[in-house]
């Protein structure tokens, strides 16, 4: 079958019917990229055997706009999203099934270079896209490309983070800065500059996590804060504990041009989405060894405590102000950055 030029063209409805324009679209440009043993079988499916174990499963949709952000792109994060809420479990991740919704018009020189990172990132992380799937939707109906990965992943004896875990008297730690990514995004989308370059942070953080898992197994909670920033996170811990968290705003790290930017744009950086950071809560004996841990992982170099669960059956959130007040850190209102992944 003669290849599909990879740098020329755009999708087209043909790619979805089933016939040869199809089957030219994923040989040239998805297994291409995501070559591995299990896919190159190219079965409906894949077959594998797992060690024994508890088993972690996580699905997402990926929809962001733009498709390509400084840092990163929609394929990339499709893989780190993933990896990233079976890292929350303490998993370590195994496979990842990829489904794709194409726009008809879509140039296939962004499909295969979004399609390119995606398969960078997997090998990266040490994860094999194993299964998959593509459609195509006329133009008009979609906004270029919608991904859906699903990942599984092993989770070691003794670990078991989970939202419900929290306890008064807790650390609250951070593994780095807060709103890279949005700002990132929302640079590019509103055509804003800035003196110096604001990258998104999308990572993935299962090294990271087993990084800390090493030196304390009994992790309480691991959360990484993406939509609704890290406001919604420790809202939506907080409930599921039964809790109240109280911050140091002084101590919570922010980029000093991703603050301004937040300043300029009207918006707080702990609404803003994070694609490569992590919350933990973590009991008061493990605290110092899981931040030294943190800080000494390339993924965590700016890692602090910012705060400690408390008790409080009202559950709320607060925040000590640098100016030595206090202030509710409430769930986001509204949409506050639009289609950050």
């Amino acid at each position: 079958m003669k290849p599909l030029d990879r740098t020329r063209g755009v999708v087209e409805m043909a790619h979805g019917g089933g016939g040869r324009a199809m089957a030219r679209l994923i040989e040239s440009i998805f297994l291409t990229s995501f070559a591995n043993p299990l896919l190159n079988q190219r079965n409906d499916q894949a077959c594998f055997a797992v060690e024994k174990g508890r088993l972690a499963m996580t699905t997402d949709s990926y929809v962001i706009q733009p498709l390509f952000f400084p840092g990163g792109d929609i394929g990339a994060l499709s893989v780190h999203g993933t990896v990233n809420d079976l890292a929350m479990a303490g998993a370590v991740p195994l496979h990842l099934s990829a489904g794709f919704i194409l726009e008809e018009g879509l140039p296939l020189a962004d499909l295969a270079r979004l399609v390119d990172s995606m398969g960078q990132a997997a090998r990266a992380a040490g994860v094999a896209i194993v299964t998959g799937d593509t459609k195509v939707v006329e133009k008009g109906k979609g906004d270029g490309v919608f991904i859906t990965t699903t990942g599984i992943g092993i989770i070691p004896d003794g670990v078991a983070p989970s939202g419900e875990r929290a306890r008064p008297g807790d650390a609250i730690l951070l593994s780095g800065t807060l709103g890279d990514h949005g700002v990132a995004v929302m640079s590019r989308r509103e055509n804003l500059s800035f003196e110096t370059a604001i990258l998104s942070d999308c990572a993935s953080l299962h090294g990271l996590v087993a990084a800390m898992v090493a030196v304390a197994p009994d992790l309480h909670v691991l959360r990484d804060p993406t939509r609704g920033g890290l406001a919604a996170t420790l809202n939506e811990i907080a409930q599921q504990s039964g809790v109240g968290m109280e911050l140091v705003e002084t101590a919570i790290p922010v980029k000093a041009q991703v603050r301004a930017a937040c300043e300029l744009l009207g918006l707080d950086p702990l609404n803003v989405a994070n694609e490569g950071k992590l919350v933990a809560i973590v009991a008061p004996k493990d605290a110092e060894r899981v931040l030294a841990a943190m800080q000494a992982h390339p993924l965590g170099r700016d890692a602090a405590r910012i705060g400690t669960v408390i008790e409080d059956a009202d559950r709320f959130v607060v925040l000590k102000t640098g100016f030595g007040g206090t202030r509710m850190v409430d769930w986001l209102a509204g949409e506050q950055l639009p289609r950050i992944c």
